[in-house]
């Protein structure tokens, strides 16, 4: 794997296995109630965070099959990942994209969730294995509201992501 890929994905690789690590002590109660009815409880908040990573290797693994006519990202690109890195920062609350949402699944058995965690961890370190160097700044990424980015955008993505979800799922817990 690509060192800048293999740096991102050991980091993504450390936040699941934390944040795993501290919900698994909870109850499965503790873990599928929702604070309020119109709020998320800790299991589908990483429900969203597997179902975001799902359509993100879903993508990338259809556009790779035409890699070499994706162009590279540029400077444009990296100032859309500027905005993206302060949309995930900012206590800012963003409404889920209704396609995230409609194809978030529902689990009520943490041992089912973090298989399948586990099993799409498992896809995105293959797809970043199988990068070529010259290829990771390509355009295969699509991000649901800022658009085609590079396939390194992609990984950077997944972890601020988690960032901005880890503050409410802490919050659950207390």
């Amino acid at each position: 794997m690509n060192p800048t890929l293999k740096s991102h994905f050991d980091k993504i690789e450390a936040q699941k296995a934390g944040i795993l690590a501290t919900v698994s002590g909870l109850t499965e109660q503790e873990r599928n109630t929702p604070p309020h009815p119109d709020k998320w409880s800790i299991n589908q908040i990483i429900a969203h965070l597997i179902t975001a990573e799902k359509m993100t290797l879903a993508y990338m693994q259809k556009k790779v099959l035409a890699i070499d006519a994706a162009k590279n990202a540029g400077l444009v690109d990296e100032l859309k990942m500027v905005v993206l890195y302060l949309s995930q920062r900012l206590p800012i609350k963003f409404k889920a994209p209704k396609a995230v949402v409609e194809r978030t699944e529902n689990y009520t058995s943490f041992e089912q969730l973090e298989q399948d965690w586990t099993k799409v961890r498992k896809g995105l370190h293959d797809f970043y294995s199988n990068l070529k160097d010259d290829q990771i700044n390509k355009r295969i990424y699509r991000h649901i509201i800022a658009g085609r980015l590079g396939a390194k955008h992609s990984i950077i993505f997944i972890q601020e992501h988690f960032l901005h979800h880890l503050p409410q799922i802490k919050r659950l817990i207390k």
